[in-house]
């Protein structure tokens, strides 16, 4: 009996330690949520609003859902905060976890990470902090950008951690690391690896999986990073900054989390710099260039990839971008369209669901290599400023996050 009992005890543990990771961009931070049953299409008011939070604090972040409770971060006066909502709009708790960006568009862009009992978010100006889902107490916290001598831009920081088994990681960049692990539970370094170069940049880290290779895929300014998750030894990196087109930058303004298939891995961003197909080769140990392409220059909206297919939003200026499809092996164009906006993109249940910057239309797309489908749309008309917050999906419902509103919509089929 003591020892069906001690089993259970470690089954629990377990279960809890290394629970479903719920986080920015859904499961593998590809854009993708796994949902099904949605609508195909929507009223001409679009779907039916169930909910709506206010006094968020400001922030681009999205929102996330774990554990029957909505998180999502806020600056509020010069602080970071991070909000736990119920499933009714009753704020639970609002508490600090560090001092917020003090320049240029200071607004939080951390989303949390969630996995069973524990939130981990990081702060503007590089605080990592892993927080009680239920209680909101602090677990414990590393001043990740001060211990390892940050090299920031002019946007400060915009991560969002990731779990890798029983770690989580961070990208600090500068000259004494580029990538950083720490104990999930407790905050204690693992390991922290050579740098390669390179501020640190505002794109998340994700985990690379191919055949028998398994790498965090990290970025500074001016490197893409395949790191062995078990000890952070480099396995290859990929110089993506080329001074001759930016002499005036440090590094690049670089948001995007790469996106992969298979052996290849696509690397975009905007400002008209180019984006690049790369290819792994069969030992792991490195990558080369397959194709560039000077159109799909994503800003910081993300990429889906169906089928044979990428699409996205490209950079004409930083109000104005066009929408995209590409050949995911040759980057043959198929089209560059307008619609609106450029905006943040997702998919679920075979379709899209598109929210433009500027107006804050969200549309639902077929996507389809031929043109630009749009099914339905609707316009989010609360919140203010710009409608960067990524939406996210969960359990029939979609999740919009603007300025200091978040709204709730449901798209049950």
């Amino acid at each position: 009996m003591k020892k069906v009992i001690l089993f259970s005890l470690v089954l629990s543990f377990t279960c809890s330690a290394f629970g479903q990771v719920i986080q920015w961009r859904g499961e593998k931070r590809d854009g993708y949520f796994k949902e099904s049953g949605l609508m195909k299409t929507w009223p001409a008011e679009g779907p039916k609003m169930i909910l709506k939070v206010e006094k968020l604090g400001k922030g681009y972040s999205s929102p996330v859902v774990a554990n029957q409770t909505i998180y999502v971060t806020g600056m509020i006066d010069t602080l970071d905060y991070l909000t736990a909502i119920d499933l009714q709009g009753k704020i639970k708790w609002q508490v600090p976890y560090g001092r917020s960006w003090s320049q240029a568009f200071p607004e939080t862009r951390s989303t949390p990470t969630v996995e069973g009992d524990r939130v981990y978010v990081v702060g503007g100006l590089g605080r990592l902090v892993c927080i009680d889902a239920n209680t909101g107490k602090e677990n414990w916290a590393v001043d990740v950008d001060k211990d390892f001598k940050a090299e920031w831009h002019i946007w400060g920081v915009s991560e969002s951690p990731l779990i890798v088994d029983d770690k989580v990681i961070c990208t600090p960049g500068g000259k004494e690391t580029s990538v950083v692990a720490f104990d999930k539970m407790t905050g204690k370094l693992i390991w922290k690896s050579e740098s390669v170069g390179g501020q640190r940049a505002y794109a998340s880290p994700t985990i690379y999986e191919y055949k028998n290779f398994r790498f965090i895929l990290a970025v500074t300014a001016t490197h893409l990073i395949a790191l062995n998750p078990s000890n952070g030894s480099v396995a290859w990196n990929y110089k993506y900054y080329k001074n001759e087109l930016w002499k005036d930058q440090p590094g690049l303004i670089w948001t995007n989390t790469p996106v992969f298939k298979n052996d290849e891995i696509f690397l975009s961003m905007g400002y008209d710099y180019p984006a690049v197909m790369l290819k792994m080769d069969a030992s792991g140990t490195s990558v080369s260039e397959k194709w560039t392409n000077n159109v799909l220059d994503n800003h910081h909206h993300g990429v889906l990839v169906s089928g044979d297919y990428m699409y996205g939003s490209n950079w004409i200026s930083n109000g104005k971008g066009k929408w995209v499809c590409l050949k995911w092996d040759t980057g043959e164009l198929k089209y560059e369209t307008d619609w609106i906006n450029k905006g943040a993109l997702v998919g679920a249940d075979g379709l899209f669901y598109v929210y433009e910057e500027k107006t804050g239309t969200v549309g639902l797309i077929n996507p389809n290599p031929e043109k630009w489908d749009v099914i339905s749309t609707f316009k989010v008309t609360e919140g203010t400023g710009p409608h960067w917050a990524h939406p996210f999906i969960s359990d029939g419902k979609l999740y919009l996050r603007h300025g200091e509103v978040l709204m709730v919509y449901n798209i049950k089929g």
